[in-house]
């Protein structure tokens, strides 16, 4: 049987142990007769999964104290609301746009108040971070947002700008947990977790304590977040399932050696598509060298009557989803943590056999 590698940009591939053990705890949890879907949130055996899971995700990333950790619902797409409902109030913010996700991010806060652009690639194609020393910050402004990984752009950031005593929210969906980050450096992180944590539903919110008592009067309790840091995420019946799979995930994370021995697979696998790209003329990626992710790598073939035959040819060798985003066109390979190496070799090995016979 051919061995299958999903390149998709999410739902994404999960690593295989965590799939494994999922599927034997399916019917039975430790014993306890019910499968995590059967679960009351507020009885002692999910509450022990929750507790387990928001630790795991500390020490991962090594969460401050003052930091609180929420799972919820809706995704990363519902924050682009939440998070001026939480952080606006009456006030301005400032946006940066470096692909379709954060410029969605301005369109969906447009409704609940001022919201600046400061800097944005979308006239270059979205194929870099503009510099820094062009943003053009407000000092007074409730926040910072930015999208640290563009999925549909292969756009990443490699570094932070200085924005003073203005709290930095970001958008980290696409590539949280691959690389170690400081904490400290940001007023809220978030990100939907069917990229790099688990299956569709779930969104990860990491806020600082000290801005939980910003949010709008208006705001409904259940997208409120110092009501759902009081109440554990629990205020509603929180995603219960995609919460035991994100646990999962990051026990198989720590097995792993956390995230920086993961960066270093993640690095190896970047570094083996971006060589073969960069070594011919036959594939392209236009993104800027310091700004490539190394997560989601888009990429077009010089002839792009080929696109169809390379995707075919893909699919029989086991390769899937390996279309590009609507909004871009080309190839788009999706290479999170879970994908092992084996498949960004096969992928690699498949491309140098397409070039060859066309």
């Amino acid at each position: 049987m051919t061995t299958i590698y999903n390149f998709s940009a999410g739902p994404a591939v999960l690593p295989k142990p965590v799939l494994e053990r999922a599927q034997a705890e399916m019917l039975d949890w430790h014993g306890s007769g019910m499968s995590v879907m059967e679960m009351s949130h507020r009885g002692k055996e999910f509450t022990s999964i929750l507790a387990k899971t928001e630790a795991d995700l500390r020490k991962l990333l090594d969460v401050p104290n003052n930091y609180k950790v929420l799972f919820l619902q809706g995704g990363a797409i519902a924050e682009n609301a939440i998070i001026p409902m939480n952080l606006l109030n009456g006030g301005a913010a400032d946006y940066v746009v470096t692909g379709s996700w954060s410029k969605r991010s301005v369109e969906d806060a447009n409704a609940y108040g001022k919201i600046n652009v400061v800097a944005s690639s979308e006239a270059d194609g979205f194929t870099h971070v503009p510099a820094f020393s062009t943003w053009k910050l407000n000092k007074d402004a409730a926040y910072l947002h930015i999208c640290t990984n563009e999925t549909i752009n292969g756009v990443e950031f490699d570094g932070l700008p200085d924005a003073g005593d203005v709290p930095i929210v970001a958008d980290m969906s696409s590539h949280i947990l691959s690389r170690p980050i400081d904490v400290s450096k940001y007023g809220v992180i978030y990100g939907g977790a069917q990229k790099n944590i688990g299956p569709a539903g779930l969104c990860i919110v990491i806020v600082r304590e000290d801005l939980l008592d910003r949010a709008s009067p208006l705001t409904p309790a259940v997208f409120n977040w110092k009501t759902q840091s009081e109440n554990q995420s629990m205020i509603n019946t929180p995603p219960t399932y995609g919460i035991y799979i994100a646990g999962l995930v990051f026990e198989w994370l720590l097995e792993q050696g956390g995230v920086s021995a993961i960066e270093q697979v993640n690095i190896q696998k970047a570094n083996l598509l971006y060589d073969y790209i960069d070594s011919t003329d036959f594939y392209i990626n236009n993104i800027a060298l310091h700004n490539r992710s190394r997560m989601n790598i888009p990429f077009f073939l010089a002839d792009e009557s080929l696109n169809d035959a390379f995707l075919k040819g893909a699919e029989a060798k086991g390769l899937l989803q390996l279309k590009g985003h609507r909004m871009v066109g080309g190839m788009r390979a999706s290479i999170y943590n879970a994908m092992p190496i084996e498949g960004v070799q096969a992928l690699v090995s498949y491309m140098q056999e397409f070039e060859k016979a066309h």
